[in-house]
């Protein structure tokens, strides 16, 4: 059976995480085009970037591979939902169910990107994108690309010249530009690596004593039979 608790915990992270996730692309979709950025601060930018791929810029080459990606990400999610709806069901930690629901969110949230803003937008490489257009979107189902806008570039400067490989390029930390969803996944595996002793080891105990509940098949055959 459901905990209602925690299923409405559950339920809150990740329509709270899609809802802004999706109304921050959409805005950016819709206001800036390709390339374009805005200053906020010396180490906050809002840099409009799209991503035909995985994290870091990773992807695979051509339409099938795009292809495959979109549904590796769709197999990935049903496995992370799997995973959730288990845990809510069993009552397991608090902690553990906050950790799943933000890792769900955010692959939900560029799951969306490339499954529908190929179909929905424009291409945003001249202009800021039109929703819904009449001559159709940039791309078919499934082909959409991740819209990411969130760049922090912390630090820059030259590595040393005794820098193997590196020696005397310029760098700047933090380079990826990434978006709410992203964010989500990685707070989400955060969360589990700063209270793992705390999830893991509740989620031993809950176990441990439903095991400890639960007869036997033997002792269950013997309060059949009457022997002691």
């Amino acid at each position: 059976m459901l905990s209602r608790p925690a299923f409405r915990k559950s339920f809150l992270i990740i329509s709270l995480v899609i809802l802004i996730d999706q109304a921050v692309k959409i805005y950016i979709k819709t206001t800036m085009y390709l390339g374009q950025e805005y200053r906020i601060t010396d180490w906050f930018f809002i840099h409009f970037t799209e991503n035909n791929g995985m994290a870091f810029g990773f992807e695979f080459e051509g339409a099938f591979g795009k292809l495959f990606l979109s549904f590796f990400r769709i197999a990935a999610l049903a496995v992370i939902g799997f995973y959730l709806f288990r845990t809510i069901r069993r009552n397991d930690n608090p902690k553990w169910v906050t950790a799943l629901s933000l890792v769900f969110a955010g692959a939900l949230g560029n799951i969306i990107d490339s499954v529908f803003y190929g179909k929905i937008f424009s291409g945003s490489e001249f202009s800021a994108a039109t929703m819904f257009p009449s001559d159709g979107g940039y791309a078919s189902w499934f082909h959409g690309k991740v819209v990411d806008m969130l760049y922090f570039p912390l630090l820059s400067g030259t590595f040393p010249t005794w820098v193997p490989i590196w020696g005397g390029e310029y760098f700047i930390f933090f380079r990826p530009v990434f978006n709410i969803a992203d964010s989500s996944i990685t707070c989400g595996m955060l969360y589990i690596l700063l209270f793992q002793k705390q999830i893991f080891h509740v989620t031993d105990k809950n176990q441990t004593v439903r095991d400890h509940a639960s007869p036997t098949a033997s002792e269950k055959n013997k309060e059949f039979t009457g022997d002691n």
